[in-house]
């Protein structure tokens, strides 16, 4: 699917309808949008525009060569949008890809981002000058976007915290939630990363008019904040995780002490049954009447009296 934004008659028009690109203009064409696009349709918009599209591989490239490259005539741009999967909640990276060549900005992605509707709202409101604005305001959507992921990861990291306060709360799924949360930050701060070398990157072009530097370097604060709060975040989590296994230690030195606190009452009744168990012929208090309820009575004392002795250095 392609989706076309262009001037027309003084008043911005979209059109998803790729058969109209030969009637438009393409001094007027400002963004052309690939969503899921087909194979006929790249081809039909190279053809048209004189260009040549990012494959699959070279989008998903990792290296920094790769997501950031100028020349003369063009920008080219790879980056990773994080997205949350509703109901797992778990985040998923998708390769976005940007061509910014004269005033047109050609984007490639195959994921239904929230960040490109916010966007085209904004432009039929803004009313952007040329290609370059659309890709700052996608950068502008694109930050608030990353913003509330963040927050999203740091009321996570409060609820846990404040689950950490209860006395059933030390369970393997409290340390699995915060590794998950812990690899969830590090994958969003390297989203992030990636965004302000390329902010910087744009900030040193000449494809971008010299009215938006200003722009660019309070977007390039913003996700300096961003990368702060992350790293807060992060510290968080280590934090819970230290927490959480102090809390772990603890109980189970409680359950130790309470082992060895039964072993030692125990103590002084065993030696006193282990004597009254000796075969010797001459022990008086067997021939006794009183010799049985004694040796009961010497055994509750001498667990009595431990009980009492620990109780006294407050061990228990």
């Amino acid at each position: 699917m392609i989706n076309l934004y262009y001037y027309h008659q003084n008043r911005l028009v979209k059109t998803s309808a790729d058969e109209h690109l030969e009637d438009i203009q393409l001094d007027e064409l400002l963004w052309v949008d690939l969503f899921s696009a087909s194979e006929a349709e790249k081809t039909a918009i190279e053809k048209a525009l004189g260009i040549e599209l990012f494959t699959e591989q070279e989008s998903e490239e990792i290296e920094s060569s790769s997501k950031y490259a100028e020349d003369a005539h063009e920008i080219g741009i790879n980056l990773n949008f994080l997205h949350r999967e509703k109901g797992s909640g778990i985040y998923e990276q998708e390769a976005v890809s940007f061509i910014l060549r004269k005033k047109t900005l050609i984007t490639q992605r195959n994921f239904k981002f929230k960040t490109f509707f916010d966007t085209e709202k904004k432009l039929f409101s803004l009313r952007p000058r040329s290609g370059a604005d659309v890709l700052l305001y996608l950068f502008e959507v694109r930050i608030d976007v990353d913003a509330d992921l963040i927050e999203h990861i740091t009321e996570q990291i409060s609820q846990i915290s404040r689950t950490l306060t209860r006395k059933d709360a030390l369970n393997e799924d409290i340390l699995l939630k915060i590794t998950s949360l812990q690899e969830t930050t590090i994958t969003i701060r390297e989203n992030i990363v990636e965004k302000q070398r390329i902010l910087s990157s744009i900030l040193k072009s000449d494809f971008f008019p010299k009215d938006n530097i200003e722009k660019i370097r309070i977007m390039i604060k913003d996700v300096s904040s961003l990368l702060d709060h992350t790293s807060f975040n992060f510290e968080r989590l280590e934090f819970l995780q230290n927490t959480f296994l102090g809390l772990v230690d603890m109980e189970q030195n409680r359950v130790i002490k309470i082992f060895t606190v039964v072993t030692v009452v125990f103590m002084p009744p065993t030696l006193i049954a282990s004597m009254y168990g000796m075969n010797f012929h001459f022990m008086p208090e067997l021939d006794e009447v009183w010799g049985y309820p004694f040796a009961i009575l010497l055994m509750v004392l001498s667990s009595a009296l431990t009980l009492l002795f620990f109780k006294r250095k407050n061990w228990l």
